[in-house]
């Protein structure tokens, strides 16, 4: 029987928190690691754009988006309910991590990509959000109850990637609850599993 297969890239953030949603689903599938400096053709003949992360389903259906194959995986088989949230509360979190958040984290992260600003300016930017998240975090363990839902798992790799950018600074920032929160999914049985290595994918020549 054919199984769904992922193009993914172990450190990409989407394609990231797309492993966890399969993984916490117990989704059977192919996980093909890819380089993004050579891209398998197969990839970029189902989704011409060329990011991962990408599911193809047997029948032959194609999800391009993180959030899309979250939301499949989940409809499939969702043990630890993340689906149960509140939806509103849901989408308003993510589209502020995938839009503005996203921007700062990148301009953190690659300031010398965007000189017109000096880096403690992009991430002051992205501290709104952190700030945001801190206080949600004082109210209840996850960041719309005390149990995790969509939003955590779809906002945790973006995070993790803010405060890798200057761990020091990190560990003594003004965002305990934040700090305990990023830790906890970082020390999660379900991150490890979705972050073991998978040897490059490559094509086999007909």
């Amino acid at each position: 029987m054919a199984l769904p297969i992922l193009y993914s890239y172990r450190r990409c953030p989407y394609a990231m928190r797309a492993r966890m949603a399969l993984w916490a689903a117990q989704i059977q599938l192919e996980v093909r690691e890819v380089s993004l400096r050579d891209k398998p053709a197969h990839l970029l003949q189902i989704s011409p754009k060329g990011t991962v992360p990408v599911l193809q389903l047997p029948d032959g259906t194609v999800l391009e988006q993180s959030l899309d194959i979250m939301q499949w995986a989940l409809a499939q088989h969702d043990p630890q309910g993340w689906l149960h949230a509140d939806r509103e509360a849901v989408n308003h979190f993510i589209s502020i991590n995938d839009g503005d958040f996203k921007k700062a984290l990148d301009r953190y992260k690659y300031p010398e990509r965007y000189p017109e600003q000096q880096q403690l300016f992009y991430r002051q930017q992205g501290e709104q959000f952190l700030q945001a998240l801190e206080t949600v975090l004082q109210q209840h363990r996850f960041l719309l109850s005390d149990s995790a839902s969509v939003a955590d798992v779809a906002i945790f790799p973006f995070i993790r990637q803010f405060a890798a950018v200057d761990a020091e600074w990190f560990a003594g920032s003004v965002y305990p609850r934040l700090r305990s929160w990023l830790e906890g999914w970082l020390e999660s049985t379900l991150f490890a599993e979705i972050m073991q290595k998978f040897p490059t994918y490559t094509e086999v020549a007909l």
